[in-house]
């Protein structure tokens, strides 16, 4: 599997004991797996950051929040063992943010596909504008949203789940989303995003350090089975991927 010639980039400012994390990638903030990575790293060390009291996550752009995996590095996979290694970068980055000792929160700016949408699930508190439209299309190329299922169903529900995943061409408002659960807010715009987001992490990151670590257990209680879970789940998709139904869809959509 040759990697992606760009790996996107993160980068993670720390102020006022907010730390803000930052993804880009200019195939509209998909990922490779370079990037999965990155975010995993950037996650373990702020959890163990006693300057930093909340995560602001937030990606590059105005219009794309995230795109979800990378149509290059999935064209890419060869072998079953490349499969799963590439979805385990997203099981990886569910549980990196699950297990963060820290409250994150994320600014929503733009539409999220497929594991862009687990990422606004993983996030503890999200906080989106009326683009913020949402789909699963994982179906429509042969797979299926596998891996991100158990962090998208904690927050919308099975049914809400189901009803995205069958239905992988067709998008979801941000006042849907909202509605279920996966937005905490919905703003008119960015700018108001912002304004809200401001506030939301400065009174956030203002409150008991002890306590704000011990509401993230509370949170996450009962997700511990996920350490072998989302792997298993990245088998699925692993082996999916190398089917000729996904790989003719993968070239379709690049066309």
């Amino acid at each position: 599997m040759a990697p992606s010639d760009n790996k996107g980039t993160v980068t993670t400012t720390i102020k006022n004991t907010i730390a803000t994390i930052t993804f880009g990638h200019p195939a509209s903030n998909s990922f490779p797996i370079a990037l999965l990575n990155a975010l995993i790293s950037e996650f373990h060390t702020l959890s163990n950051n006693t300057e930093v009291n909340a995560i602001l996550l937030q990606s590059e752009g105005e219009k794309v929040f995230c795109a979800g995996a990378s149509f290059d590095e999935l064209l890419a996979i060869e072998t079953t063992a490349q499969g799963m290694t590439f979805f385990s970068g997203f099981a990886n980055l569910i549980n990196a943010m699950r297990n963060c000792s820290k409250i994150i929160v994320g600014r929503i700016q733009g539409k999220a596909v497929g594991g862009g949408v687990g990422l606004i699930a993983a996030c503890d508190y999200a906080i989106g504008t009326e683009a913020s439209i949402i789909k699963l299309s994982e179906l429509s190329i042969g797979m299926g949203p596998f891996v991100i299922e158990p962090v998208v169903s904690r927050k919308i529900g099975k049914t809400a789940l189901t009803e995205m995943t069958l239905a992988p061409h067709a998008w979801k408002s941000a006042q849907w989303a909202y509605q279920k659960g996966l937005f905490a807010e919905i703003t008119p715009d960015i700018e108001s995003l912002d304004q809200s987001v401001t506030t939301f992490v400065t009174q956030l990151a203002s409150y008991h350090p002890e306590a704000l670590v011990e509401i993230k257990k509370m949170i996450w209680e009962g997700t511990d089975h996920w350490e072998t879970l989302l792997p298993e789940r990245a088998q699925i998709t692993g082996r999916l991927v190398l089917s000729d139904f996904t790989k003719n869809a993968l070239k379709q959509f690049k066309k």
